[in-house]
């Protein structure tokens, strides 16, 4: 049997609801979706559109990665929640491409949603795989 490990990242923003900011199961680690709200800002999202919430938000999941001792070359797939997704969503995967090394890009889904907490146009969330040698 997998022991679970209840993760919270030191540095990375505090929580907006009750949630660990990862678990780890086994060789996997489930990061929660992060907001693009800043570390050490309470509940501040990050000045800008689309583009600057999702390199926020990317910063925000490095930070959990780094905490788990993995990183975005870890991640096997993510999944981006828009609230403006015919308006954002070009911009939102220029800013996430940036994150990935070319030909390196994780499986991805990408959903249109009424709304996010904060009033955030984006939260993405992650899946990892930390079984490498």
């Amino acid at each position: 049997m997998t022991d679970l490990i209840h993760l919270m990242a030191d540095g990375a923003p505090e929580p907006v609801a009750p949630f660990s900011h990862a678990v780890r199961a086994g060789n996997w680690l489930f990061v929660t979706g992060q907001m693009p709200t800043l570390p050490g800002g309470g509940q501040t999202l990050v000045e800008g559109g689309v583009e600057a919430q999702t390199d926020r938000a990317m910063a925000n999941l490095g930070l959990v990665l780094d905490h788990a001792g993995a990183s975005l070359a870890d991640v096997v797939s993510v999944r981006i929640y828009l609230t403006h997704f015919e308006r954002d969503y070009a911009l939102m995967n220029a800013a996430y491409r940036r994150h990935f090394a070319p030909g390196r890009l994780p499986a991805r889904t990408c959903i249109g949603v009424t709304g996010l907490a904060l009033g955030a146009l984006v939260e993405i969330d992650m899946v990892a795989w930390l079984g490498r040698t």
